[in-house]
């Protein structure tokens, strides 16, 4: 009963906030608008046509052989990429977290090398592959002499996926074995267990649902990928690839929404499986944090293959990247390797390089920091507060998390060109910038509120109610108390959001017009046309742009983040 009453109490002091009341409502809008809304545009353009509600459009679209076998390629490509991904990304965090390595060089190498997918456009390592595989490849054709390879289809896709995706579970695996009490695994080595076995009956069975979810992660943004199929794809078609030729090639917005729908299907169900089953049942396997620090392995029949096996993939990694840069100051790649600068001037005098550059980093630096106060918010309010639609913002936003970036393009052209908003304000908004800022916030957004929510969950409650007690609203709080303790969070949301933004490609390539030019664009177009000089100079150039912006964002926080003042103080 007292139980009760408080509750009351708690609601009505919440509805008594004026702007905490706003805030939410803005929140449930903007996600039902611009998440919500597109995803059942879908569905009735799938469903219903001029004879009413009907399955015509999906029995059409089944029968076509072509879509039939993109969607048996693409879960081909997603089990292999998801497979190789995990093991890659299982190893280089066995070899940080267990192994003694013999320099910081190759401990610093190996992070970095990890990192580095993370930060680069989604597109590089397929220009690196195709110039270094490619039918005028140095390695294959002046190298190996072979001078018919084909790097493009079914492997070229499997490959590179899987270098931008390991670092996914490389972070994911980094944190389950970190946690992994050292006395479980010293035990059975006491009682004469090898170190093979040791890892096979006890280290795998703790981290094996983890590792379930780091494979069912990567499957999704696999069979999401739109950028690597299109350009090292070939006639090898995907899910992604098909839906967007299906709409700008066919002109097929029904057959379009309905091959949406379907890979929207496969990633949700993906999802929900590693959302609410593989990702609780990994917390439980694990027995906390050690309570002292883990002898690291200094065998060489151990630490010796390892470090060699990370060594040569860190090296191939390498070698992809530095391949761009190059790629765009060799007169012409695969036959002329004298050294120039003429693609880096034509990028600015006659492709219009300035205008996309500046167009993606007005658009980018827009939408980040709206991207990571919407999510210290969404993050405040599923953590901090109590209200009926609390489950909705949160399920909604983590939504786009699981949302092809393919689907929610076609949502937004069938939404917000011929939809519900024929007139008015939403329509306006079609062919916008603002659109476009809308969208790069929705696929940021998941990323940013599991940060933040993550580092709400460390701090205390008594915090806040103090300045409660002292008269402040909950706005004056978030200001003032909550968002400067998160604020490496929030720092961290911004620059992430800002890269995200800037080398995003799969949702605004249906959406870009004309009046816009994106970096992420040209690129794909001078790629597809195998202006590799180009597209390397605007992928270069991009890279920089995003490497600075993480630099400066790290070297932020060390000086002025959270974990700085707690040291002065």
């Amino acid at each position: 009963m007292a139980k009760s009453q408080g509750q009351a109490l708690d609601r009505k002091k919440f509805y008594a906030d004026p702007i905490m009341v706003t805030t939410i409502v803005v929140l449930i809008v903007f996600l039902t608008l611009f998440i919500l809304y597109p995803l059942a545009i879908l569905l009735v353009d799938s469903f219903i046509t001029g004879d009413g509600i009907t399955l015509n459009v999906f029995k059409r679209v089944l029968a076509m052989s072509q879509f039939r076998t993109a969607i048996t390629n693409t879960l081909k490509v997603g089990f292999l990429v998801g497979i190789c991904s995990a093991f890659i990304g299982l190893l280089f965090a066995y070899v940080e977290e267990y192994v003694q390595l013999k320099t910081k060089f190759l401990s610093g190498l190996f992070k970095v090398i990890s990192m580095l997918p993370v930060v680069s456009p989604p597109f590089v390592l397929s220009l690196s592959m195709i110039m270094l595989f490619g039918k005028a490849g140095i390695i294959t054709r002046f190298i190996l002499q072979i001078y018919d390879n084909n790097v493009y289809g079914f492997w070229g896709i499997a490959i590179v996926q899987t270098l931008t995706f390991f670092p996914v579970c490389y972070m994911m695996m980094k944190g389950l074995l970190k946690n992994i009490d050292p006395s479980l695994e010293e035990a059975a080595r006491d009682m004469g267990a090898s170190r093979w076995k040791v890892f096979t009956t006890v280290t795998l069975p703790l981290i094996l649902p983890g590792l379930g979810n780091a494979f069912l992660v990567t499957f999704i943004e696999s069979i999401a990928d739109f950028a690597n199929p299109m350009i090292i794809g070939g006639s090898y078609d995907t899910l992604a690839t098909s839906i967007y030729l299906q709409i700008t090639g066919a002109y097929d917005k029904n057959g379009a929404s309905a091959m949406a729908v379907v890979l929207l299907c496969i990633t949700l169900f993906m999802f929900i499986v590693q959302k609410y089953y593989l990702e609780a049942k990994s917390t439980a396997t694990l027995s906390g944090k050690a309570s002292r620090q883990r002898m690291l392995i200094t065998d060489k029949s151990v630490t010796m293959p390892l470090t060699i096996l990370c060594s040569l993939f860190a090296l191939f990694v390498v070698l992809m990247y530095v391949c761009v840069p190059f790629g765009a100051m060799f007169k012409t790649w695969g036959y002329d390797f004298h050294l120039t600068f003429k693609w880096f001037g034509l990028v600015f005098s006659r492709y219009k390089g300035f205008k996309a550059f500046t167009d993606s980093f007005l658009l980018s630096l827009i939408a980040s920091p709206i991207t990571a106060l919407l999510s210290m918010i969404i993050s405040y309010l599923v953590v901090k507060r109590n209200f009926r639609s609390k489950g909705f913002i949160e399920a909604v936003s983590m939504l786009a998390m699981a949302v092809p970036g393919t689907v929610l393009g076609v949502g937004y052209i069938r939404g917000f060109s011929a939809g519900v908003f024929r007139s008015g304000f939403l329509q306006g908004l079609y062919g916008t910038g603002a659109l476009l800022v809308i969208v790069f916030i929705v696929r940021s957004l998941p990323t940013g509120t599991r940060s933040g929510i993550s580092a709400l969950r460390q701090i205390d409650k008594s915090i806040e109610e103090s300045a409660y007690d002292m008269g402040a609203d909950s706005f004056k709080v978030f200001m003032t108390v909550t968002l400067p303790l998160i604020k490496d969070s929030f720092l961290s949301g911004l620059v992430t959001a800002f890269v995200r933004s800037i080398t995003a490609i799969s949702a605004i390539i249906l959406l870009v017009t004309p009046k816009f030019l994106l970096i992420t664009v040209q690129i794909n177009e001078f790629a597809e046309k195998g202006a590799y000089g180009l597209a390397c100079a605007f992928a270069t150039i991009l890279i920089l742009i995003t490497y600075t912006s993480v630099v400066l964002m790290n070297v932020f926080i060390k000086h002025f983040g959270t974990s700085k003042a707690i040291r002065e103080e």
